[in-house]
């Protein structure tokens, strides 16, 4: 297994920064992992290389201004919610070309914010798409807790927390993580309705109408951001295509605990084994 770091241009002519793993042969599939909301490349680096190890050539990025280290500081990203959206199509255009060039299908696998990008990628031509703990950010099908405090986060912490610090500081604040002001400011307007992201973009309803790729979306009861009712409520944003839900139950699995990221983390690589890998796309055998 080896790594290849890339970039890819989006739109405004900034880059994207990504990181492919390799497999020591021909490729059996390709694989895209989409970052959650607040997660650099790096926390998939187990999970993309544990399928690198079994044949898949994965590529994992960061959205642009989400990682001081890759972008420099974040009070200096002009990043908006949506201009993510678009960084997760460019990418998924990029592995779109590595698919082809081997011959062989791509798996979109989206963390979160990650899984809500399928939405953008219907002229990308994905051949399956695995959505981990992905549901609607509307506060009203968020977990109990979050339903109960979320507002005053977007309506007074979030507003006066980014005024000052010219970013949103969540790590100091121990609320959520860092984020872009623009990132943050967009994504609470649409965490307040109903209706989400199509409150301020209603034309992208068609788009998502278009999806054709098969999902299945994994959610788990331990969440401690999105509910179960969150999960099923997203799902129905995608009325072209097929979705399995599937719930994770830890104790299946000999866990004792999943939550909203759990998945990706080495320590649970067995629902990798059970769960994931036989939901990605490869070339049929000869």
């Amino acid at each position: 297994m080896s790594t290849e770091d890339v970039s890819f241009l989006a739109d405004g002519g900034e880059r994207v920064a990504g990181r492919w793993f390799l497999p020591d042969g021909a490729p059996v599939g390709v694989v895209a992992i989409a970052p959650a909301m607040a997660m650099p490349m790096r926390f998939y680096r187990h999970t993309a290389a544990w399928l690198a190890e079994r044949g898949f050539a994965v590529l994992t990025f960061s959205y642009r201004g989400s990682d001081p280290e890759l972008y420099g500081p974040l009070r200096d990203s002009r990043a908006t919610a949506l201009d993510w959206y678009h960084d997760a199509e460019v990418a998924a255009a990029h592995a779109r070309a590595r698919a082809d060039a081997d011959g062989v299908p791509l798996t979109w696998v989206g963390h979160s914010f990650g899984g809500q990008s399928l939405g953008f990628l219907a002229d990308v031509g994905v051949d399956r798409c695995v959505m981990v703990t992905s549901g609607t950010g509307w506060r009203g099908k968020a977990a109990p807790t979050i339903r109960t405090w979320s507002p005053l986060l977007w309506r007074v912490i979030a507003p006066a927390a980014t005024a000052v610090a010219g970013y949103y500081p969540g790590r100091r604040l121990r609320i959520l993580d860092d984020l872009p002001a623009g990132v943050m400011r967009q994504w609470g307007r649409w965490c307040l309705h109903p209706d989400y992201l199509f409150s301020e973009h209603p034309e992208l309803r068609d788009r998502f109408a278009k999806v054709a790729t098969p999902v299945t979306a994994l959610w788990t009861a331990d969440d401690e951001l999105i509910s179960p009712e969150s999960i099923r409520y997203w799902s129905r944003e995608f009325p072209g295509t097929a979705v399995e839900l599937v719930e994770m139950r830890a104790a299946d699995h000999g866990l004792t605990r999943i939550g909203h990221s759990g998945f990706f983390r080495p320590k649970r690589a067995i629902l990798w084994e059970q769960i994931l890998l036989p939901r990605l796309a490869l070339r049929p055998a000869s």
